[in-house]
């Protein structure tokens, strides 16, 4: 955990799609201020950003977890960039060293998930557990992977929204709205897709609606797959669309059903709701800060 002491305040940003949460603090555990921002142009989002950090004074690291795709090697010239992004205007664009220039003092980068998921790790629903995933459901799906304390890069990072689910045998017309592959997880149960099937959120559907059925079942087979995959101990679903009542129970039932008891250490796999609720993501922007 970075803990900065006397040497000054750390500053952290959760860069999302609509709206960035900044926070400064002596660490991921003392934040004294927060804020938030609607995601506008990158220019003006990330000057209004800056503008509110430096109004703290000065501080001696920064830790960004972004929305993606984003470029983690450190060795790449585009490191810090979000990519190929379908966000308007956001495509190519340079977040970390915009901060690493204006700020002058240590940045660490990484996903919005692989932040929450070092924070419900260290901090959270995962504080024994010897490996972590959170999952995020809402205007995406998104997942960050904690294994050995360590987020889970690869060459790039994981992209657990766009797994290929097998379609429920109800949804078998729905095409998908994920502009890349259709029907991918994130294609199928997505905030946006749920709308764009039933014309309404999950949460405003009769608690009957076999909507409820189908994305459950989606967001059990992302939970088996990691659990057939790397046997990860605890798998923390948040976002807007998991606070739907009853979606979480849904799932864990789901998931079951998928499992049927064959897995190794079955009852030791957990899928709960995050332990720091909605500030896993700016815990886990501070927890990136570099320490001094």
């Amino acid at each position: 955990m970075t803990l900065v002491g006397n040497m000054g305040l750390i500053g952290g940003i959760e860069a999302g799609g609509t709206k960035f949460a900044l926070a400064v603090g002596h660490s991921p555990t003392e934040i004294i201020a927060r804020h938030e921002i609607p995601t506008g142009s990158p220019a003006k989002t990330l000057e209004e950003a800056a503008a509110w950090l430096e109004s703290h004074g000065q501080i001696s690291a920064l830790g960004i977890g972004s929305f993606g795709p984003v470029d983690l090697d450190r060795t790449s010239q585009m490191w810090g960039h979000i990519t190929n992004t379908p966000k308007p205007g956001w495509a190519i664009c340079e977040i970390a060293g915009f901060f690493a220039e204006r700020f002058k003092v240590p940045i660490g980068f990484d996903t919005d998930v692989n932040g929450a998921a070092l924070a419900e790790h260290q901090l959270g629903a995962g504080l024994d557990a010897s490996s972590l995933a959170y999952i995020t459901v809402g205007t995406g799906i998104g997942g960050g992977l904690i294994v050995g304390s360590k987020p889970v890069h690869g060459v790039a990072h994981p992209e657990m929204g766009h797994i290929l689910p097998r379609r429920h045998a109800l949804d078998l017309e729905f095409i998908g709205i994920c502009p890349h592959h259709r029907d991918c997880l994130e294609g199928l149960a997505s905030g946006p897709a749920i709308n764009a099937r039933w014309g309404a959120s999950l949460s405003e559907l009769p608690s009957d609606h076999i909507a409820h059925e189908i994305i459950a079942d989606y967001l059990a087979q992302l939970a088996h797959t990691l659990i057939a995959l790397t046997s990860v101990e605890v798998i923390v679903m948040g976002g807007g669309v998991m606070k739907t009542p009853g979606l979480l129970d849904r799932v864990q039932h789901r998931a079951s059903e998928l499992g049927a008891a064959y897995f190794p250490g079955n009852t030791k796999h957990k899928i709960v709701a995050p332990g720091l609720g909605d500030q896993a993501g700016i815990t886990g922007a501070l927890l990136l800060a570099p320490s001094a």
